[in-house]
């Protein structure tokens, strides 16, 4: 293969596909729940929360989580979805991520995102889905940058429920596409 071929094949190892949260990914939260991959979100979860949470990713009532996959479906880069959510008296969608250590910083997650937003839209039923990473989390900033969502300013944030952090505040106009 010449160098352009092998690049475009790199390319195409990386694409990613959503696949919708089964109940056979609750590895992927156990894998996801390092010190180091939750140092920004208060913290590792017990075996009880991620079972909670994996059973409120499974059943969502408006939204959707997602596993993130190559695109033949080999490898689980990690975990992204939206849902619903009350933020400052109106109903957004709001999106959340997790990448695998081995996989980040490769453009995944704003690929990830992309498609994402790309899924937020055809719900059709909410204008505005944003994204709330801690103002010291430069690489989930930099994602939401990539995907193309605006930065509103800082917020106060509470994840998990009783731990506050300063977040940002981003949004992408699912209607005007900004």
């Amino acid at each position: 293969m010449d160098g352009v071929d092998e690049r475009a094949g790199r390319r195409d190892a990386e694409r990613v596909r959503l696949v919708p949260w089964a109940e056979s990914d609750l590895w992927l939260l156990r894998r996801t729940n390092s010190a180091k991959m939750t140092a920004h979100l208060g913290g590792p979860e017990t075996e009880e929360r991620l079972a909670a949470r994996h059973r409120r990713y499974l059943g969502l009532p408006a939204g959707r989580m997602y596993r993130v996959a190559s695109w033949d479906g080999a490898d689980t880069f990690g975990s992204i979805g939206f849902w619903r959510r009350t933020w400052r008296d109106a109903e957004v969608w709001e999106a959340g991520w997790a990448v695998l250590p081995e996989f980040q910083g490769r453009g995944i997650a704003v690929r990830a995102a992309g498609a994402v937003i790309d899924a937020a839209r055809a719900e059709g039923t909410l204008r505005y889905l944003h994204a709330f990473p801690s103002v010291d989390h430069p690489a989930s900033n930099a994602v939401c940058r990539g995907a193309g969502f605006t930065l509103l300013g800082e917020a106060d944030f509470e994840y998990p429920k009783g731990h506050w952090i300063r977040s940002n505040d981003w949004r992408v106009d699912l209607e005007r596409g900004d």
